[in-house]
């Protein structure tokens, strides 16, 4: 019982430390939605929308997504995937080479955090550690519609990410 209670005082203590490196990195952040991401029912990654005071998503103020996995990924996955979506949500970009900096491969319980600063860059945590800058016109867009965007693929998970 005391083990217990040592390890459930450690993990309340160690939410507040998580939770004021997003708000590090984005001033004011709260969380606004959580979804849980499946692929032919098989849950892959849950993920999390920060938005300044836990307000309503705008395009036009920089935000906070962080993806948590709930399965070991390789880095190629990622980037695969990653590109896939940019192909189907628009014209493809020319960005592969720089994901290849930003994306690791991933085991289960990881976590990146993807912070927007303007409306052309993303800044990258892996499990609290600074992974890259992404730096391309609109990215914040490109990137963050794959989850967030009016054409995901699925609707459900980008209404409860967004808080609706």
């Amino acid at each position: 019982m005391r083990r217990l209670a040592a390890i459930i005082a450690g993990l309340v203590c160690a939410l507040p430390a998580y939770a004021s490196s997003v708000e590090r990195e984005l001033s004011g952040a709260q969380m606004r939605g959580a979804a849980t991401f499946r692929y032919v029912g098989v849950s892959l990654y849950e993920a999390r929308l920060y938005t300044k005071g836990g307000a309503e998503l705008n395009w036009g103020e920089d935000f906070a997504l962080e993806v948590t996995y709930l399965r070991n990924l390789k880095e190629r996955a990622l980037i695969d995937s990653t590109m896939n979506e940019f192909t189907r949500a628009g014209p493809a970009l020319p960005v592969r080479d720089r994901l290849e900096v930003c994306y690791q491969d991933v085991r289960k319980g990881d976590t990146y955090l993807a912070v927007s600063n303007g409306p052309d860059t993303l800044e990258f945590w892996l499990n609290g550690d600074p992974v890259c800058t992404l730096r391309y016109p609109q990215i914040k867009t490109r990137f963050m519609a794959i989850f967030l965007g009016n054409n995901t693929r699925s609707k459900s998970f980008t209404a409860q990410l967004k808080g609706q």
